[in-house]
């Protein structure tokens, strides 16, 4: 299933923002882009100089990134006729990158990730609630149920995040539609909580369909407060998870607060 994949695709070869250790930004950009399904199996990324002017890196830079993806086995470079880069997807490493990108955040980055990202999917649910035909509310349902029965992790993010594409795409805003696109591209890099705590899907895909139900109705408010709560409940599961690596002590805080 493809959604808005013109659009995706922009925001996956957007400009990487100035800073160091560019050539790891571009490693994370490319594994959490595979991760979300924006990148296929066996797809060909741009020629190197291309990608470079994409990505607004040097060619130096791009190639070190390109080596470090081989070396995990996100990239295949064949040589020849017919040659260039594609991509591979695998659930260990997507896994083991998540893992060492939550290890580097504070549990501050992701409330403020989370802050982002309910204020965005907030506006967007407010919005469908108004101009969402029966068709859109349809498509969100139909990728609603793709979610509550996909059997791999990769799967569920996959959907879920699409389900976030879609929802803005339904409030008929292309700003808040490439704003979702550059926030899961984040949120990609970072573990996908159900895979560590059996229930946890059965509570999203919940919240989604009472999200759903909210816009049906046109109830704007309730679509909003109710996006916003959800959003609320799984940054609180981002952070826990961080406290739980670290063997935080406040974890079991977090936790009553979630439950």
């Amino acid at each position: 299933m493809r959604l808005l994949s013109g659009d995706a695709r922009r925001a996956v070869f957007a400009p990487l923002d100035d800073g160091a250790l560019r050539s790891e930004a571009v490693v994370r950009r490319v594994g959490s882009a595979i991760a979300l399904g924006l990148l296929a199996d066996g797809e060909q990324l741009p020629t190197e100089s291309d990608l470079a002017t994409m990505l607004k890196v040097s060619t130096v830079t791009l190639r070190e990134a390109l080596a470090e993806l081989r070396k995990l086995g996100l990239v295949e470079t064949r040589r020849g006729r017919g040659g260039g880069s594609f991509v591979r997807s695998r659930d260990d490493v997507l896994s083991e990158l998540a893992d060492a990108r939550l290890a580097e955040l504070g549990t501050t980055d992701l409330r403020e990730l989370g802050d982002v990202h309910s204020a965005a999917a907030a506006a967007a649910a407010r919005l469908a609630a108004s101009r969402a035909s029966r068709t859109e509310i349809a498509r969100l349902r139909d990728i609603v149920d793709r979610l509550a029965s996909a059997g791999s992790v990769t799967g569920q993010r996959r959907t879920d995040g699409r389900y976030y594409i879609e929802l803005a795409a339904c409030a008929q805003s292309v700003r808040l539609t490439m704003q979702e696109m550059d926030l899961h591209l984040e949120l990609g890099q970072l573990p996908w909580p159900p895979a560590h705590a059996p229930g946890l899907l059965d509570v999203i895909v919940a919240g989604h369909r009472a999200v759903i139900d909210a816009i049906e109705d046109r109830d704007a408010a309730r679509a909003r407060a109710l996006t916003e709560a959800h959003i609320e409940t799984r940054t609180l599961w981002a952070i826990e998870l961080r406290l739980q690596r670290l063997g935080g002590a406040g974890s079991a805080a977090v936790h009553r607060e979630v439950s």
